[in-house]
């Protein structure tokens, strides 16, 4: 149960770190990597590691685009 929550979440923080990806919108990821990282948070307490993965690699991205933009755009 709690990896399919983590799955959610991760999915939810995939599509606005798509929309985030927009050029002049980059600051939206300061909002998603702390979802993210409840995201991770609930993947590590479950068995399986797919919600966790996909949420770490959301935060990777974001956390990636944070650094190219200089942590606004």
């Amino acid at each position: 149960m709690l990896n399919i929550l983590s799955l959610l979440i991760g999915a939810v923080a995939l599509f606005l770190g798509i929309f985030a990806f927009v050029p002049f919108l980059g600051w939206a990821y300061w909002f998603i990597i702390p979802m993210a990282l409840v995201g991770v948070g609930l993947g590590m307490l479950s068995r399986s590691k797919s919600g966790r993965n996909l949420n770490l690699v959301v935060i990777v991205v974001g956390v990636l685009r944070l650094m190219l933009g200089g942590g606004i755009i």
